[in-house]
């Protein structure tokens, strides 16, 4: 069974969702793939889990890297879940590349190459937003793409980080945005 909840952020709204193993999503209401693998069949409920969700979150808001994790528990593909993982690594007010990424899935599997666009599906479909730091993932040349919370959400959580955005920058269009993963 799952269960849901809501949290008010200060860039948007947020809703939860999890089961009896951990956290199962993270969305802003109304982002691309909102509710992605959530139950049909869900009931919105304070489970214990969810207090613990957001007291993390108002330590993440208040410009602070939480000291304790969070129970997850990904629902996706197993390729998905594996580059999920690989987002849980990616360090607090860091980037990298969906090409970084894609070399470590490679590596992880035992392959010589993964396509970095397949990376990019697998990372746009994340269900576990923040806590799963997709928004930390960018362009090969510092677009700031590929962020299915939008590209707005995606920067003013990278500057809640004080991550270093003086290479990066907002793709133009959407098939720029679309190059970029590569």
């Amino acid at each position: 069974m799952q269960y849901t909840s809501h949290y008010a952020s200060p860039i948007g709204e947020i809703l939860l969702a999890a089961d009896e193993i951990g956290l199962t999503g993270l969305w802003f209401e109304g982002q691309k793939y909102f509710a992605l693998h959530l139950d049909k069949n869900h009931e919105d409920k304070e489970i214990p889990l969810f207090t613990t969700v957001k007291q993390w979150l108002t330590i993440y808001f208040s410009g602070k890297e939480p000291d304790f994790s969070v129970p997850l528990h990904f629902t996706g593909t197993d390729f998905q879940n594996e580059v999920w993982e690989i987002l849980c690594t990616i360090p607090y007010g860091q980037t990298v590349t969906y090409g970084e990424i894609a070399k470590q899935a490679a590596a992880k599997k035992g392959l010589p190459r993964i396509s970095a666009q397949a990376v990019g599906g697998a990372v746009g479909r994340n269900t576990i937003s923040i806590l799963v730091p997709c928004h930390r993932v960018v362009g090969a040349t510092g677009s700031l793409t590929g962020y299915a919370g939008g590209i707005d959400k995606k920067i003013a959580l990278l500057q809640l980080e004080k991550a270093d955005m003086k290479s990066l920058f907002a793709p133009k269009s959407k098939t720029a945005a679309h190059s970029e993963e590569t």
